[in-house]
């Protein structure tokens, strides 16, 4: 009987983790992924997924927060350049760093060595746009309405077996599973429990408007970015705020931030509106843990969550990090009776 491996939480993180496991792992190897949310209902498919770290983006090293980002980006770079590019949600994006307050912002260290076009705007662009500092970078995008259902459908077709249900203590899955991964997002703080983990809340529109081309960041945090069905406009970025309810104010103050920098917009049609979690710690939480419960029950954990709203963006490389740690795992000599 081969391996058996249990994934906890059915988001980018969680499905990245599942499917990356699947390509390491022998063909007898078992995975499960658990969940009680899935697709349209995790805060991955309200997420824009564009390949842009903020800098507040942090693994325990610098090095590794640079690994996690070279690999993640090597990793949707591989995608857009297969057959599966539009089935799996994955383009190329260009667009516009604005400021007319902080010209250091609008350069991001951990950005520039990773993209092959990446650049201080010209006197024309900044005149154009009315900015008066700014930079245009081509990236990725990563739309998780697509992304999403890319990968469960990748995961089931290898054997893949998901499991609809909520898990109140990972103590539930020790004695089934030689490794659990907890890829549960926000879920960690009462899950393992993590105290460290706080809701950023993100409000955003998502509308159509195909006009749309370039992808803009500017001041006060108005974002513009047109992904692969509509363009989402936001945002908010509310620490420790834990109202999933769309605010009104919220909704005007975004959509006049958006107008100034595009007055298009004027025409969109809104699909929808949109709040969500981002699960931030203030160090993505990528490591081993030896779970201890009473009765003698231990579990084998590997954690893989806290990336915050760049969740999307670093799936890959911190996913490919775990995997890394399942097999030292699973590398143990077995105990002798």
């Amino acid at each position: 009987m081969g391996v058996r491996v249990c994934v906890v939480g059915g988001g980018v993180v969680g499905l990245s983790t599942a499917t990356l496991l699947q390509a390491a792992l022998p063909p007898d190897a078992s995975i499960t992924l658990v969940a009680d949310k899935f697709l349209s209902n995790t805060t991955s498919d309200g997420a824009a997924g564009i390949f842009r770290p903020g800098l507040q983006f942090q693994g325990p090293t610098q090095e590794i927060t640079r690994r996690w980002l070279q690999d993640s980006y090597d990793h949707y770079l591989k995608i857009l350049n297969s057959s599966e590019a539009a089935s799996a949600g994955v383009k190329k994006v260009s667009g516009y760093h604005f400021s007319n307050n902080y010209p250091k912002i609008v350069w991001n260290a951990l950005l520039k060595p990773i993209l092959e076009e990446y650049r201080g705007c010209t006197p024309e662009e900044l005149s154009t746009h009315g900015f008066k500092y700014g930079t245009f970078a081509t990236t990725l995008l990563t739309d998780c309405t697509h992304y999403l259902p890319y990968l469960t459908r990748k995961f089931t077709s290898r054997g893949g077996v998901i499991e609809e249900r909520r898990l109140d203590s990972l103590e539930e899955l020790a004695g089934k599973y030689d490794v659990v991964c907890n890829c549960c997002g926000f879920g960690a703080k009462d899950l393992v429990p993590d105290q460290t983990m706080t809701p950023i809340r993100g409000q955003v529109f998502k509308v159509r408007a195909p006009w749309v081309k370039n992808f803009y960041y500017c001041d006060y945090d108005a974002y513009i970015i047109p992904g692969m069905d509509y363009v989402t406009l936001g945002g908010t970025r509310q620490f420790d705020s834990y109202n999933t309810e769309v605010s009104k104010y919220d909704s005007q103050a975004i959509w006049e931030r958006c107008l100034q920098v595009l007055p298009s917009l004027k025409d969109a049609q809104i699909v929808r509106e949109w709040v969500g979690w981002r699960p931030y710690r203030p160090v993505v939480r990528v490591e081993k843990e030896r779970m201890n419960f009473g009765g003698g029950k231990t579990l084998k954990v590997v954690h893989n969550y806290g990336h915050g709203g760049y969740g999307v963006m670093s799936a890959p490389g911190t996913s490919m990090h775990a995997v890394t740690l399942v097999k030292q795992f699973l590398d143990e000599p077995k105990a002798k009776l």
